[in-house]
């Protein structure tokens, strides 16, 4: 089957213009062009276009759109790794409904407000026992205390942060970035100043092993299932496994 320019444009809720301007970079060529110069399109091409479309979602430029779709040609499997970061987003943002729904019924009196609930998923008290055993009852009390010291707004500021930083590590992942360039490095510097912000950790601590600590951190997300997650599953914590080591063997 092949669907014409105006069909696919309809279809896809683009326009025909955007389409035609894909087809001159060479990211969508049309399947078939008819005597009377209209472009037709064929399935093969609509799966092209839904990766183009999924790529711009990221925020990625066309040039890097072309550069991965030129690279990673095994169609099957670049969708399956973007289907596993949409699930991922989809996972985090149903946590963020049930948060604020719960945040508005407290403020409209249906229930009381419950903080530990309005930052789901940002409680790292639930982990004392890993923290103490693996960096100490110092590390955990001076990074609890940093949590509880924090305004509702400071709070949130960080969440922020954290999931951005994660957003942007998955994107990277799916797009298949080169653990090695300056995209990734520039996340991997942008990781350990997160770290760095979070007293308690050996990545605050001046005179520590900070870059023991960052690729002990990055094995860590690859064989924890509960990290994995954060990056798109295994393969994106592989992938920022592999650049924070890249980056600690360079700079810490």
């Amino acid at each position: 089957m092949e669907w014409s320019i105006q069909q696919v444009a309809r279809l896809a809720g683009t326009t025909s213009r955007a389409l035609r301007h894909y087809g001159d970079l060479g990211l969508l060529p049309p399947s078939r062009v008819g005597p009377n110069g209209y472009r037709y399109y064929d399935e093969r091409a609509l799966v092209r276009l839904q990766r183009i479309l999924l790529l711009r979602d990221l925020g990625l430029g066309l040039a890097q759109i072309g550069d991965i779709l030129d690279r990673e040609t095994d169609e099957r499997d670049a969708l399956e790794r973007h289907l596993e970061w949409l699930r991922s987003e989809r996972d985090r943002v149903a946590r963020q409904i049930d948060a604020v729904a719960g945040t508005i019924r407290g403020l409209t009196g249906e229930e009381g407000l419950m903080p530990e609930k309005m930052f789901d998923g940002f409680d790292h008290t639930q982990h004392r026992e890993e923290v103490e055993e693996r960096w100490g009852r110092e590390a955990y009390a001076r990074s609890d205390a940093w949590w509880r010291g924090m305004s509702d707004t400071e709070r949130a500021a960080w969440k922020q942060r954290a999931e951005r930083l994660g957003s942007d590590w998955i994107a990277a992942a799916t797009a298949g970035v080169d653990p090695a360039s300056e995209r990734a490095q520039d996340l991997a510097r942008r990781h350990v100043e997160w770290l760095a912000g979070i007293p308690g950790t050996p990545a605050a601590a001046s005179g520590g092993d900070v870059g023991g600590y960052v690729r002990g951190l990055g094995e860590m997300y690859v064989a924890d299932e509960r990290f994995a997650r954060n990056y798109g599953g295994p393969d994106g914590a592989a992938f920022v496994r592999d650049a924070l080591a890249i980056y600690a063997e360079a700079h810490l």
